[in-house]
């Protein structure tokens, strides 16, 4: 079997640092995302955390990148910024029905961050995996989960999210646990410790770590080197991989993700 694609990208494309750095000087602010998306493999859009969008923003944002790009969505905060999970049923709702089917094939995993605060309960975690669709009008979904508290580092949370095919967030952050089992057929990645004093974001020892990282995943592998929770269980011959450079030192985000897209694409010549 065919080794999955990798997509590597930023979250966003409206950052005005970016013009200039990223974005061609005298780029038009309307053509940043097209530019972006000849350029990355990968979006996270995070303003529908925030508050909903228009389906026609949705379609705008499809027309405007290549035919093999993706957009990851991130779900709203009413979903997740919750005292008990069980209770998001309307939010889900409301979140999946404002024009992410626009997005058609473009659409991406839809990435749901829950607070630092918030501690694993199985029983009211199991009961909200159980209303995340699998399927928005016949496109079928995926579901990335980036949970922020310690006590999530157990077997119990990796099996369960095995269960419905969720894949857990590989998160690279000082504050926060690293999960690095995988738990779906495909693989989620947000590098957030990008620096400002280096042009690429990331040492280039770290960028050769994380290419690796994505490669072997996306071949089925686990990588040698992290720690992991769970047994690995059953794994997907291949998967997508979805990598992401997020805060840190934003500016470097978008040199960062093309750095890795070309370490990644030297290894596969390799093999």
């Amino acid at each position: 079997m065919a080794d999955g694609r990798i997509r590597c990208g930023i979250g966003g494309w409206t950052f005005a640092p970016w013009r200039g750095s990223f974005y061609p000087k005298g780029l038009r602010q309307a053509d940043e995302l097209k530019y972006a998306g000849e350029h990355l493999g990968a979006i996270e859009i995070n303003g529908t955390y925030y508050g909903t969008q228009k389906p026609e923003s949705f379609a705008k944002w499809h027309d405007a990148v290549p035919e093999d790009f993706k957009f990851t969505v991130k779900a709203s905060r009413y979903c997740t910024n919750r005292k008990d999970l069980r209770e998001a049923g309307e939010s889900i709702a409301k979140f999946t029905d404002q024009g992410l089917v626009e997005l058609g094939d473009k659409l991406g995993p839809l990435f749901w961050q829950f607070m630092p605060t918030k501690k694993f309960d199985a029983e009211e975690f199991e009961g909200f995996l159980k209303m995340l669709p699998e399927k928005l009008e016949g496109l079928p979904l995926r579901h990335a989960l980036e949970v922020r508290h310690d006590s999530f580092l157990c077997p119990e949370f990796v099996e369960l999210a095995r269960k419905y095919n969720a894949a857990v967030v590989c998160t690279h952050n000082e504050k926060y646990p690293q999960i690095s089992d995988q738990t779906a057929d495909f693989s989620y990645a947000r590098l957030m410790c990008s620096r400002e004093d280096i042009e690429t974001g990331y040492p280039d020892s770290e960028l050769d770590e994380w290419a690796t990282t994505a490669t072997e995943w996306s071949k089925g592998n686990l990588p040698g080197g992290p720690e992991y929770i769970a047994p690995p269980g059953s794994l997907a011959a291949s998967r997508d991989v979805y990598m992401f450079v997020i805060s840190g030192a934003k500016i470097r985000a978008p040199a960062a993700a093309q750095a890795l897209m070309k370490r990644i694409e030297q290894q596969g010549d390799g093999r």
